[in-house]
């Protein structure tokens, strides 16, 4: 038996509704390349479990008793696995025809970079940004806080972190790849040990990409590996997935900047957040910034497993 060429680790939570386009997308997306396929599962309340276990006998699945969080059920299943590459996919995504066996491919003949992603659609086909991102910095977090990036979106200057208004339709090195479609070689995922467990959800493909390149590799992302992404449909609440993602960045601001610094990035954070909930409440737009507010308590300090310097 020969050893399957990439490891795919899906994180299920409450993913019925697309799991299954997911896992049947896989064959055609690898075009002859061989997976070993992982499906951890959060503790789902939904059909997520059975649906992999009872359709799809050749993935392992792993059940988790409880939530554990996305980057601590990562590790669980690429520790499950031995291909020669880990992909990190998301199951409210859809790969389409080659784009696996494409960015497995232009990732073997480009070996130094180190980390890779793709270009995700709408489920209508148009660019969805989400596949990778600028690194955040003091600059792009103040732009946050006094609206400077709403106000002059994907500007370069101050919107830096989107990266303006590329479309993602060419090979371009970038500050992070996201964990929707993330792939590394095994040898540097172990030598980086796999995500950071002190992000519960959100921010650990930030922190990853951030260790990435203090080791000298260049994330990049190839146009040719697309794949469509149902982004937020895990997410029902006014304020989506806002206060986790708030709470990465905390993490993130503790984890990769100085000590001053660090307590600058969290209070702009913190002020962009209150500046665009008091707008929402005087004109009523905007309604998921006032629900972040009010749920300040979820985000203000990052995840509580978090490590938080003292006095911060």
């Amino acid at each position: 038996m020969t050893q399957p060429d990439v490891a795919i680790v899906l994180v299920t939570f409450n993913s019925a509704d697309w799991v299954n386009r997911c896992l049947d997308a896989i064959p055609a997306a690898l075009d002859g390349r061989e997976a070993e396929i992982v499906v951890v599962d959060n503790a789902s309340s939904d059909e997520s479990a059975a649906l992999v276990e009872q359709g799809y006998p050749g993935v392992t699945l792993i059940r988790n008793a409880e939530n554990v969080g996305f980057a601590k059920a990562v590790n669980r299943g690429a520790a499950a696995t031995t291909a020669p590459w880990v992909l990190l996919l998301n199951p409210d995504m859809e790969a389409r025809p080659r784009a696996l066996r494409n960015l497995l491919e232009f990732a073997e003949k480009n070996p130094d970079n180190g980390l890779y992603g793709g270009r995700t659609l709408t489920v209508d086909g148009e660019l969805e940004r989400s596949s990778c991102w600028g690194l955040p910095t003091v600059w792009s977090t103040f732009c946050f806080a006094v609206g400077l990036s709403t106000a002059f979106k994907h500007s370069p200057v101050f919107d830096p972190e989107s990266l303006g208004r590329w479309q993602r339709d060419s090979v371009r090195e970038v500050g992070m790849v996201t964990g929707c479609l993330f792939l590394v070689r095994r040898d540097d995922w172990q030598r980086l040990g796999g995500l950071d467990e002190r992000y519960f959800v959100c921010g650990e493909d930030a922190d990853f990409s951030a260790r990435a390149r203090a080791h000298g590799m260049r994330p990049v992302v190839t146009p040719d590996a697309e794949v469509v992404h149902a982004v937020g449909k895990s997410s029902t609440s006014q304020a989506g997935s806002t206060p986790l993602m708030l709470a990465g960045r905390v993490v993130y601001a503790r984890m990769h900047f100085p000590r001053g610094s660090a307590a600058l990035v969290v209070t702009l954070l913190r002020t962009g957040v209150a500046v665009r909930a008091l707008g929402s409440r005087c004109t009523g737009r905007a309604p998921k910034w006032l629900a972040t507010w009010r749920r300040r308590s979820e985000w203000w300090q990052g995840f509580p497993a978090a490590a938080t310097p003292p006095g911060s």
